[in-house]
């Protein structure tokens, strides 16, 4: 097979493999709604629930990435997926809330497959077309959508136990497609004198804290609302948990499949303009989200009246699709970023940078629990959002866009150039 054939067959089966991965690791999205009921949990413990599995996908990105950077990227994925069939299928023998916490740990490094099969997919492409290689790659994030398409259908038809065995024979049966048809290139590995130690010292690098939290938004706030939107729906609007799942699947989907869209602007026109663009509609979408179902009674010459605002399911669904679409474009934005800044350290920034949106999805779930529970407002967890989503405003002007010339000679070339 030629090396373009090769490429292509490459990010194919990649982004199939993350899809499923990421379909596994959002499993409690879905399985978590009986569960919560059956063990009698709080909106508080109900968070810890969902965002375990993601500490671990966290937490193994950096390791994960420094091991694709040194062993290849098809060896890292293999392994990988291979040692979390066992655990996805003992999910299903769970009985204790402690059981699904350990268990989530492992079923958990799932997750951590995006900063292998990123750095793998990147090259085995030019880099003009890294950004749009990883934006298909990174369209594997729409296991989250599909997640809530096929596991509400075998819960309401099996029980919530047969999701995670389901879920077991199609990790297994994706690995055996990955392995037949990736490929692996000794070139893409980086020299065996590069230690861990001098690969973490990236972590010393400003820009790399600042693409952290980018990232902690775009990624991080895609999974926690991922995780969370399906019991949300079923609590605010009273909905059952196929349709819950079924508009859930309108943030989440266009989360992860336009991510290539995302890449591919990000090339056009610059990491940074798609990333500016991508932090204000997000700021107007969760400042509308945040609003909480409101009825106020005021004094008129005919007596008392009462007006009632808040957003009806329609509207709700509306924002968190131009949402996901953002977050989307952000995503990508983010890793051209790295691929433009740290070429040839692609996978240990991405681990670094992928460990703060994992830590991002884990502690954001636990904290909008923790929120409902305190306040009893439910879009408590958007008013938090909101919060992040300045503070990388403010960041991102200070240190990118004051620095821009907005008008005059240079503008148009810091547009097209970054």
């Amino acid at each position: 097979m030629t090396r373009k054939g090769q490429a292509l067959s490459v990010l194919i089966v990649s982004t199939l493999a993350f899809t499923v991965c990421f379909m596994v690791w959002m499993m409690f999205a879905v399985i978590g709604i009986p569960l919560k009921k059956t063990l009698g949990l709080n909106a508080t413990e109900f968070g810890l629930l969902t965002a375990m599995p993601v500490l671990t996908g966290a937490l193994s990105r950096v390791p994960l990435g420094i091991w694709t950077d040194k062993y290849g990227g098809r060896i890292v994925m293999a392994i990988l997926m291979a040692v979390t069939v066992p655990a996805i299928w003992l999910m299903a023998y769970a009985t204790q809330f402690w059981h699904f916490l350990v268990i989530g740990l492992f079923v958990g490094l799932a997750g951590g497959s995006f900063s292998v099969g990123t750095p793998y997919v990147a090259r085995w492409f030019p880099k003009a077309n890294q950004g749009f290689a990883m934006g298909v790659y990174g369209a594997g994030n729409s296991g989250a959508a599909v997640n809530k398409f096929v596991a509400p259908a075998i819960l309401v038809a099996f029980g919530w136990t047969m999701v995670p065995q389901v879920y077991a024979a199609i990790m297994l049966g994706t690995l055996v497609l990955f392995w037949f048809f990736s490929y692996s290139d000794p070139a893409h590995r980086v020299p065996s004198h590069v230690t861990f130690t001098d690969q973490l010292k990236m972590l010393k690098n400003p820009k790399v804290l600042k693409y952290c939290q980018y990232y902690s938004i775009v990624f991080g706030g895609y999974v926690a609302l991922s995780l969370w939107m399906v019991q949300y729906y079923v609590g605010e609007y009273g909905m059952d948990i196929r349709a819950a799942a079924l508009l859930a699947a309108c943030f989440a989907l266009p989360g992860g499949v336009l991510r290539a869209v995302g890449g591919w602007l990000s090339d056009k026109y610059s990491a940074h303009a798609v990333t500016w663009w991508v932090m204000w509609v997000s700021w107007i979408c969760l400042f509308l989200l945040s609003y909480p179902q409101t009825d106020f009674t005021i004094q008129t010459v005919n007596g008392p009246t009462t007006f009632h605002i808040g957003l009806n399911v329609y509207v709700f669904t509306l924002l968190m699709f131009v949402l996901g679409i953002s977050w989307a474009f952000g995503k990508a934005s983010v890793f051209k970023y790295i691929s433009d800044e740290f070429p040839d350290n692609i996978g240990t920034v991405s681990g670094i940078v992928g460990l703060a949106g994992g830590l991002g999805g884990f502690i954001l779930p636990i904290m909008f629990g923790a929120l409902m529970d305190l306040t009893g407002i439910r879009s408590s967890a958007f008013m938090l959002m909101y919060g992040v989503v300045w503070v990388s405003l403010i960041w991102m002007y200070w240190t990118e866009v004051r620095r821009t010339e907005l008008m005059g000679k240079n503008a148009t070339e810091f547009a097209l150039n970054g």
